[in-house]
């Protein structure tokens, strides 16, 4: 018998993340958004209170984490705020590859790093001519003595600039394209490591995506993850992965936006009576709340499905972060709809949550790239 049962575990970790959504993050959604600054004292205190870097084993300083219990946190996470939900989750994006590809030293070295100094790394795949198109990355790390020579441009890089060190994906042979794609962990104070800027953004504010340019950086060849060519693979298994938390941020800024919409409505006279009576209003809230549980379930499923070694896990992440992320465009576009002038007002949040829930169909491969690894996996 399926059982979506969450285990007194499982509720006691989601019940926490949600207590500190309510008490930290919710209260400083509207300054982080408007000074559009990282939120430092937040990340600390997520790092204080347990929430950060879940996945990673406990031995090394995370909570040993299941995905599907990172998948409780994030959609806490985007119900207290997306901008600043993705500062804390997009660590967790950049230390996948480490979980994945890197010997025991490496592991214990740069966990340590980033646990000791509380504070987060980045994930640099992207490029101004590469975004869902990896094969058409042209940054370089040519092996020269026991050294590798970076040189190359990556752009929107979630905490880029505030962040202790960066995960490069870059070409290790030119000649061989992406066939050769290495993963290396770059200190983000390596002489040669130029932030260009950090991106002006509609929304998401509070989170940070940088814009780097990499001259003859020196990377030392045991800061490479893996061996040289397997870059590819590993960008492609962080994805398949961390997407599920992005539909669940998508879940919790959904949900955060519904709820808000229903209590206004429940109180907004009109004709005489609440608006929740007319089928206009309360047909639009019946859909919010469908989508939602509906996304939640495919969410679930997916992370279900990588945590106990599905073959169909790849395409059930896609389809959790394409539906997932589009339902939470929709809902939060229906709660502003709903709330009429005062939900496209600043007095409430809802129109931030409009904007948050954008960029959520856009990272980690945008949806029409989720649409092609569905469709390659729905016709093998």
């Amino acid at each position: 018998m399926v059982d979506f049962t969450l285990e007194k575990s499982q509720i006691e970790l989601q019940e926490k993340t949600r207590d500190f959504a309510n008490r930290v993050m919710k209260p400083n959604a509207r300054k982080y958004d408007g000074l559009a600054e990282f939120p430092w004292d937040i990340v600390k205190q997520a790092y204080s209170e347990g929430l950060m870097n879940g996945p990673v084993a406990k031995e090394l300083g995370g909570n040993g984490s299941s995905i599907f219990e990172s998948a409780l946190v994030s959609e806490e996470f985007g119900a207290g705020c997306v901008g600043i939900g993705i500062c804390l989750d997009a660590n967790t994006l950049a230390l996948t590859p480490l979980l994945l590809g890197a010997s025991d030293e490496q592991k214990k070295r740069f966990f340590g790093q980033i646990i000791e100094e509380k504070g987060v790394a980045a994930y640099a795949l992207t490029e101004p001519n590469a975004g869902s198109d990896v094969a058409g990355i042209k940054s370089q790390a040519i092996l020269k003595g026991d050294k590798y020579v970076l040189n190359g441009h990556k752009r929107f890089i979630t905490n880029g600039s505030v962040s202790s060190f960066i995960t490069v994906f870059a070409l290790a042979d030119p000649n061989r394209g992406a066939r050769s794609l290495t993963a290396f962990v770059v200190p983000t104070n390596a002489p040669g490591v130029k932030v260009v800027a950090d991106m002006s953004k509609m929304g998401q504010r509070a989170s940070v995506q940088t814009e780097f340019i990499f001259e003859d950086v020196e990377i030392p060849v045991e800061n490479r993850i893996g061996a040289e060519g397997q870059g590819f693979l590993l960008a492609m298994k962080t994805f398949e992965r961390t997407r599920t938390g992005v539909a669940a941020l998508s879940i919790g800024n959904a949900r955060e936006a519904y709820e808000t919409a229903k209590n206004w409505a429940k109180n907004r006279i009109q004709f005489g009576a609440p608006v929740t009576v007319h089928q206009g209003v309360s047909f639009m809230l019946a859909d919010m709340a469908t989508e939602i549980e509906a996304a939640r379930l495919l969410t679930w499923n997916a992370a279900w499905a990588y945590d106990t070694k599905q073959k169909t896990a790849n395409m059930l992440s896609a389809m959790a972060k394409l539906y997932g992320s589009d339902m939470g465009m929709k809902v939060t576009t229906d709660a502003v709809q709903i709330m009429a002038g005062e939900g496209y007002s600043t007095d409430y949040l809802v129109e931030k949550m409009m904007r948050d829930a954008k960029l959520c169909q856009i990272y980690e491969g945008t949806n029409q790239i989720q649409r092609l690894v569905i469709g390659k996996s729905v016709l093998k």
